[in-house]
This record gives C-alpha cells, structure tokens and sequence, in this order.
C-alpha cells in the first residue's frame, strides 16, 4: 500500500492567512471596519461600468488586460508593456514569488510586513527573513542586514499595514542603491493614494530606469474594488515578461476589467474618499488617544490601536465593539496582540466606533 498523497514540504507548516471578519452572531447587518475597504464603496461609474459588463461574461477576457493596461499606463504615466496585472496585488506577490524563489533562497520583508509576502514564499520552499520594526516601519539599515547572498526579493510596504506607517523617498532611494542587483525590491503602494505627508512620494519614477523594483497599486483601496479583486505591478520588462510566461491566462475578469478603467476615470469619488479619510483619521487619533489608548501614526484609511492598560486589553476591547456591531481587525497574527485596526468609516460609523470605545474606556 503507498503512502497517502501528501503536499511538497513545509506547506501544512504555513499558517493560512485569515481576512477581517464580516459577521457577527446575531447582528444582522454589523458596522465592518476589519478589512480597510474604502467605506463610500465603488463609485457611480465603476458600478454602472460593472452592470454593462454583464452583457459580455460569456465571452473570455481579453489576456492581456488591454483596455485596462491602456488605461493605467495613461492614467499613472507608464508604459503598458511594462504592467503585469493580477487577481488583486496579492497575486502579482505570488506570481513574483513564483517565478524568482527556489528551495533555499529567502525574502526580506518588515517584522510587520504584509502577511501575503511571506505565504507564496513559503509556499515555493523559500523562507522568511523578518527585519526588526522597532519604530513599527521598515528600517532601511536593518532590513540591509538581513539580506545574503541567498535573497531573491525585498518586500516593503509604504504606507504600511497594518502599522500605517511609510518610507520617505529618501529612505527608499537608500535602500535601493544599497542592495545587490541581483535582489528585486517590491513597494507595495495599495494605499498610496491617501497619503499627504509631503515626504513621501510613489516609486514609479524611482522604477522607471531600475532593473530590479517592481511597484504594486490596487483597486482595492482608494477605487473600492475590493471584490473584483484587480491588482497591478509596474515592472522592468525582463520581470514583466518572465512573469507572464506562468500567469494563468485569464486571471483578471471583465467585468473587473471594466469597473477599474471606470474607476480610474472618477476623479470625483476618489477625491470624495481622500477627503472622508482625510477628515477622519486625525480625529479619531485624538479622540481614541483622549480615552487613553495609544494610537499610532497613520498615513493610511485606517488607525491602528494599543491598548496598554492590562484591564482593558485589545481581546476585551474587540469583544465590547463586536457586542456593540462594530467589527475591527485583531492583529495578533502580525504580532501585535495588544493592538486592534480600525478602518476609517462612514461618519456614522465613526461616531459609533468612538461612542463605544468610550464607553469601553470608562469600564
């Protein structure tokens, strides 16, 4: 008798990433502020582009992506060649993964870096250099330590989650002429465009003339797209081609295709959503920090909490919100058992989550 089939080796060993939850027992249609989804949702023409594309899903998509690769590359400045899209940036990490690591080589990524980063290297028999945070952000000099000869692919987040913290350009410009030319630097920018703090600015320019940087966007964010999944990477053409030699075929749908070139083109909803993260982040940063729990700096549409006091601790405090309907993010599994995020809401939905932590903190 043989063995029972078994998968390669360490994959049973990879702890599954888990989503922010979207249900709580009993509460019908609970506040979810667990996900960082952009809480005015798709805007008008992304949902109106979504409808009209129903008329086509019997047809396969274009493989290419071209509409949509005309219209990022537009939009940001790019050439299209150069542009590899994906099932969310979850999967252009993966398809990096995919095509670059080999059993023994590692990544380097942030203590608190994006959990998706390490899973598909896992998954391709590559580990896990994690870069100490102690200011909760990527330090240029100690994730420079951590690399070898071994390193295939440097990931950083700016901003970052679930910190919300960033790198200035400097520091990014930094890192990238300290490391190898054998080493690929991915900045993740999915929240790039609630960012205004006057130090930081997007590294296409930076990608533009390096052989070795790849920048991701998604719709996800700041477009509201988050269950159409659509993703990109902005790649020098060697990376862009290898990729795409083992991307599946159709990975990026019509009517995703269709939302996102819409999406693009509403300057309106996108500058309504800055402008409600805008509003909100610095107040609810005072207000929580009023209540007397530490709030970290964000430049992202979400707040991320410490709560200190071990008699009012983060698995109460979540418990005391789930019981009011609000659903936010543990964050435990990026070692952070003592913090919760918050997504930037609807107003009301502010309001609420505040009302409850005081009363939380009142006890």
């Amino acid at each position: 008798m043989t063995d029972a089939i078994q998968p390669k080796p360490g994959i049973l060993d990879i702890a599954p990433y888990v989503g922010g939850k979207s249900k709580i027992e009993g509460v019908a249609e609970p506040m979810k502020l667990s996900s960082n989804e952009n809480a005015l949702g798709a805007g008008e023409k992304a949902r109106e582009a979504y409808h009209a594309a129903v008329a086509n899903i019997h047809i396969y998509p274009d493989g290419r992506a071209g509409k949509l690769r005309d219209a990022v590359a537009a939009h940001h400045g790019l050439e299209g060649e150069r542009l590899i899209f994906g099932n969310g940036s979850d999967e252009v990490f993966a398809l990096l993964n995919q095509t670059y690591l080999t059993a023994g080589d590692n990544i380097v990524t942030g203590q608190y870096g994006f959990l998706a980063y390490r899973i598909s290297a896992l998954a391709n028999q590559a580990s896990v250099k994690l870069a100490p945070e102690p200011g909760f952000k990527a330090e240029v000099e100690a994730i420079l330590e951590q690399v070898d000869e071994r390193t295939k692919i440097v990931y950083i987040s700016s901003p970052s989650n679930p910190t919300g913290s960033y790198n200035t350009a400097e520091e990014t410009r930094r890192l990238h002429a300290a490391l190898p030319p054998h080493v690929l630097l991915v900045i993740d920018e999915a929240y790039a465009e609630f960012v205004s703090a006057p130090d930081w600015e997007t590294s296409f320019p930076l990608a533009k003339d390096a052989d070795n940087i790849v920048v991701t966007r998604t719709f996800s964010k700041i477009h509201g797209l988050g269950g159409l999944r659509i993703g990109f990477g902005y790649a020098p053409l060697k990376v862009a081609e290898a990729v795409d030699r083992i991307r599946l075929p159709f990975n990026v749908s019509i009517p995703g295709i269709e939302a996102a070139v819409a999406a693009l083109g509403d300057e309106a909803h996108q500058k309504a959503s800055r402008e409600l993260v805008e509003t909100w982040r610095p107040r609810l940063t005072q207000a929580i920090k009023g209540f007397g729990f530490d709030v970290f700096p964000s430049v992202g549409n979400f707040v991320l909490v410490r709560f200190p006091d071990p008699a009012r601790t983060a698995a109460a405090a979540n418990d005391y919100l789930n019981g009011k309907g609000i659903i936010v993010r543990p964050v435990g599994g990026y070692g952070l058992p003592d913090c919760l995020r918050i997504t930037v809401g609807t107003e009301d939905q502010n309001r609420a989550v505040l009302d409850a932590l005081s009363e939380f903190a009142a006890g």
